[in-house]
């Protein structure tokens, strides 16, 4: 439990180790509305299984507290985790949200899946969220912030005195998020960034992934602005944009992909929704294949 701040949402962060992933419940203590943040679909990509193991453990949480979940939010398109979002929302009635940027990262990756089945207008997401569009979470404010540079469409959710950024801002002992995949940007990065550290200093900053800094024996996922602006190494004060960009173009020449990029792009494209199944009745996953130096034989 991340607790209450005055004005703010209560949070319980829920903690996927397979996939370094945090999933929050967040909701307000007056009414007890809310709303599950990046929810995890449990996925072996050995066997082709999945589960909602870990869904149904916020969903237990849930009900536990009291609390109505009214909104399923996605930070982002991941690529490095499933969403359980179509789940949730079947089992709750909650529309799923996202950036309206959404747009962007499917037409890039159609044409790598053949994804021709892609719903038009998105329609797959119940709602796209515009940069500084407001909702509200019971009583609580809540503000959309468009925060590109992980991806073209990733967005963190402001409530009240809490802000779930997604993978802009990792831990301030860790660090940012890489750029490298496509559409993404170290200098629309670092823009989004600064927007979210002109937040107020005390504001609450939620991550949606913990990878155990060096000398961190515990895995975490709540800081401040403060702590973010003193001690981030990537963009503490002082640090200017042509050094992070340096910093972080050179950083994620060397990252591998993924594990699950490849099954968790098609699938969180389409909000969760595996592609149509075919004239077997089985739904399959593309792999697109290349050969390095030259053409497949």
């Amino acid at each position: 439990m991340a607790g209450t701040a005055a004005g703010g949402p209560a949070i319980q962060a829920f903690f996927d180790e397979a996939t370094n992933t945090v999933t929050y419940l967040a909701w307000d203590p007056a009414t007890k509305r809310g709303a599950v943040i990046d929810p995890v679909l449990d996925w072996d990509n050995r066997s082709g299984e999945a589960s909602t193991a870990s869904a149904d453990t916020v969903l237990r949480a849930a009900e536990a507290e009291g609390v109505a979940v009214e909104w399923v939010l996605e930070t982002h398109v991941h690529a490095d985790h499933l969403t359980a979002a179509p789940y949730v929302k079947a089992r709750t009635g909650a529309p799923v949200g996202i950036g309206e940027r959404i747009r962007d990262v499917q037409a890039i990756f159609r044409p790598v899946f053949n994804a021709e089945d892609l719903a038009p207008e998105c329609a797959d997401f119940d709602r796209l969220f515009r940069d500084g569009e407001e909702f509200a979470l019971g009583s609580l404010p809540a503000r959309v912030m468009h925060v590109p540079g992980h991806t073209p469409a990733c967005v963190a959710y402001v409530v009240g005195d809490a802000a779930f950024v997604g993978d802009t801002l990792f831990m301030p002992d860790y660090g940012t998020a890489r750029c490298d995949f496509p559409g993404g940007s170290a200098h629309a990065l670092w823009r989004s960034i600064r927007r979210l550290l002109d937040l107020p200093p005390e504001t609450r900053v939620f991550t949606a992934h913990d990878y155990k800094a060096p000398g961190r024996d515990s895995f975490a996922w709540e800081s401040t602005v403060a702590e973010q602006r003193a001690r981030n190494p990537h963009v503490k004060e002082g640090t200017t944009e042509e050094e992070f960009v340096a910093m972080r173009e050179a950083r994620d020449a060397k990252l591998a992909p993924p594990a699950l990029l490849v099954p968790s792009i098609q699938v969180n494209m389409r909000a969760g929704r595996f592609p149509p199944a075919e004239s077997n009745g089985v739904r399959y996953l593309r792999i697109p294949v290349a050969m390095k130096g030259g053409p497949l034989p």
